[in-house]
């Protein structure tokens, strides 16, 4: 097979084109089945936290994307988790199908929480604010009694936007961008972030300025070859893209402002919206060196009580540090958490997000720093593809009236769907096999007939 043909069928998954994403992800399968692309075997890794181009992934993947890269590596298990949108979610459990890896879908939002209004959580320099999760969606369909919480996060997130687009313009004029000729058609559903008008504002510089060089380096406060060392050939560098954001949009830049309770849904809305999709409210935890994180525990078991029922972690983040000092207490920090995280029967959600240029397609599951959390972080995978599988086949989830019957206690349903995990292949065998399971079966009898 050559591999120019096989790049461009790769290079099509990524196109904002649904029908062209999927007509070239079914040929890719069909090669690789025919043994014409040659793929890693499956091995025992997983990436369930990725954010697709639906929100913002770095390196432009699609969920039909993300999916075939699952495939091609030999990741046995991959997730999305998307950034307020729930775009991707049917596309994504279609294409994993379609390609045999063990697939899950999930949003991110941020969430207030006012017990830790005086506390920094996960969300550095906003006390009261965190990034909070729904992992384990079937459906990008949202039930009609809570569509409008979804609504409501596309719409803050564009005014939030909005915000930051009018206080970055006034600094930078004349280089200026409008959101509906710049911004949004760098998105496949209009739904921008930060990330897209920054590279909004580069290529406006770009395209307007006769010395964009020196026009960023006064805007930015550096040196002219410090500048010209960042910006690359194309003026569009990642790091230089990254510096941009971190000046002008983050804490200290023009274009912020701290934010508000209202800025943001509360945690009970959110979990309104996650459970009456049937999926599962899920802490998200960042380095364990925050004031917030710091008081984990409470925290955690706060965030259980308002139906938190896992919790995602992005590992490489915490041990793969130069600074031997910090990196002792971040991986120390990691242990720590998981053991917590186990003891309040917390499964675990793992992955790199590849939000931002250098993130990993792929955690490296054999460093030694991970050998005692390895099983931890696989088991988790597990446990929420066996959700989704469930769910979407028979509506036998982890949050269904059957589950809260046969499985009341929340230990013995984690165990549960974690042995369906790995029990379901993914694919039409897997689907069909499971669906022949009557929902009269016990949890046991079920996972007797899959054995």
């Amino acid at each position: 097979m050559q591999n120019s043909l096989i790049e461009a069928l790769e290079a099509r998954l990524n196109e904002f084109d649904p029908a062209t994403r999927a007509a070239a992800l079914n040929e890719l399968a069909i090669l690789a089945d025919a043994g014409e692309i040659q793929c890693s075997a499956p091995a025992d890794v997983a990436n369930m936290h990725c954010q697709t181009f639906f929100s913002y992934n770095a390196y432009g993947y699609s969920p039909s994307g993300l999916a075939w890269l699952g495939r091609r590596n030999g990741t046995r298990l991959m997730g999305i988790v998307d950034f307020d949108v729930f775009d991707g979610v049917d596309e994504f459990l279609t294409a994993c199908d379609l390609v045999g890896v063990r697939g899950s879908a999930g949003v991110e939002t941020r969430a207030y929480v006012p017990e830790f209004a005086t506390r920094e959580i996960n969300s550095p320099g906003e006390p009261g604010i965190t990034y909070h999760m729904g992992i384990g969606f079937t459906s990008s369909a949202i039930p009609a009694e809570v569509a409008g919480i979804a609504a409501s996060l596309r719409k803050r997130a564009r005014e939030r936007n909005l915000g930051v687009m009018a206080r970055v313009n006034a600094y930078l004029d004349p280089v200026v961008i409008d959101y509906e000729t710049d911004v949004l058609p760098l998105t496949p559903a209009g739904t921008a972030t930060e990330r897209h008008m920054v590279l909004a504002y580069v290529r406006a510089a770009q395209r307007t300025s006769h010395d964009p060089v020196g026009f960023w380096a006064e805007k930015l406060g550096m040196s002219r070859d410090d500048v010209q060392r960042m910006i690359g050939k194309t003026g569009e560098a990642p790091a230089f893209q990254n510096l941009v954001r971190s000046k002008l949009m983050k804490q200290g830049g023009v274009g912020y402002v701290l934010p508000s309770p209202e800025s943001f849904p509360s945690i009970a809305e959110f979990h309104r919206l996650i459970e009456a999709c049937d999926a599962l409210p899920c802490i998200t935890w960042l380095d364990g060196t925050s004031p917030g994180e710091q008081a984990m525990e409470e925290l955690a078991e706060l965030l259980i009580g308002e139906g938190c029922v896992t919790m995602n972690i992005i590992p490489d983040r915490n041990w793969n540090i130069v600074d031997p000092a910090v990196k002792q207490l971040k991986l120390q920090k990691l242990i720590e958490v998981v053991q917590l995280a186990q003891a309040l029967d917390l499964p675990i959600n793992v992955g790199t997000e590849m939000n931002s240029f250098g993130n990993k397609r792929i955690d490296d599951f054999n460093a030694p720093e991970l050998a005692t959390v390895r099983k931890q972080f696989m088991d988790g995978a597990y446990f929420i593809y066996g959700h989704t599988v469930m769910q979407r086949t028979l509506g036998l989830g982890y949050q269904s009236p059957w589950a809260r019957t046969h499985l009341p206690g929340r230990r013995e349903r984690n165990a549960f769907y974690t042995q369906m995990g790995t029990l379901v292949r993914p694919g039409p065998f897997g689907l069909d096999r499971l669906a022949q399971l009557s929902v009269e079966m016990t949890p046991v009898d079920m996972l007797g007939q899959l054995a």
